[in-house]
């Protein structure tokens, strides 16, 4: 019964925040097409809900090019980063079934390998754009942390505990914080982190 109504939480929020952020959607696609070019999204395959792959929507934050992240981060792309604009398209995600408003960060394919059997459980419920690990210290945590906050939300989720998060999340926003680790444009890759222990 809660996974229905926080499913028709989801819809009913993004509809709404869909037709109340157009403008800024719009002035934001407008900086990327600007600043960055085309295209204006950035889509990456991610692991959703029972391990399925979806594609993720995003603004474009970074030139195109095969150099390091933090050589093609533009202060354009840092600005949609620092306010979170560039996460909005996401909702299309939502409403596609793929996402919901609360829950673990959707990750990389390839990182499946080197979750815990116990890490594997952030797939039983659908991935978030926002959750626990984003309001208690977002990227400038370790993984191991990130992880370990991500399985507590699955354990103890509940419409209360989503309510708390974005409240959270509000605050995260206005007050940006753990953007990026030390030495990284976001946050070290968890396969890089973890390949020498597999």
């Amino acid at each position: 019964m809660a996974l229905t109504i926080k499913r028709f939480i989801d819809l009913t929020a993004a509809v709404v925040l869909l037709l109340l952020c157009a403008p800024v959607m719009l002035l934001s696609a407008l900086i990327v097409r600007i600043f960055l070019g085309a295209p204006i999204f950035f889509t990456q395959t991610r692991i959703g809900l029972n391990e399925q792959p979806f594609t993720l929507i995003k603004f474009r934050t970074m030139k195109q090019g095969s150099s390091a992240d933090a050589e093609r981060m533009t202060r354009a792309g840092n600005f949609l980063r620092q306010s979170s604009l560039d996460e909005l398209p996401q909702l299309i995600n939502i409403l596609r079934g793929d996402m919901s408003f609360i829950g673990p960060r959707p990750l990389l394919p390839e990182y499946l390998r080197y979750y815990t059997p116990a890490e594997r459980a952030r797939h039983r419920v659908r991935p978030g754009i926002t959750g626990l690990a984003q309001v208690r210290g977002r990227n400038a945590l370790s993984w191991d942390d990130r992880l370990a906050l991500d399985i507590h939300y699955v354990t103890h989720g509940s419409l209360a505990l989503d309510l708390r998060i974005a409240l959270e999340t509000i605050r995260a926003v206005l007050f940006p914080r753990g953007i990026t680790a030390q030495g990284h444009v976001s946050m070290p890759r968890l396969d890089e982190c973890r390949k020498h222990s597999v």
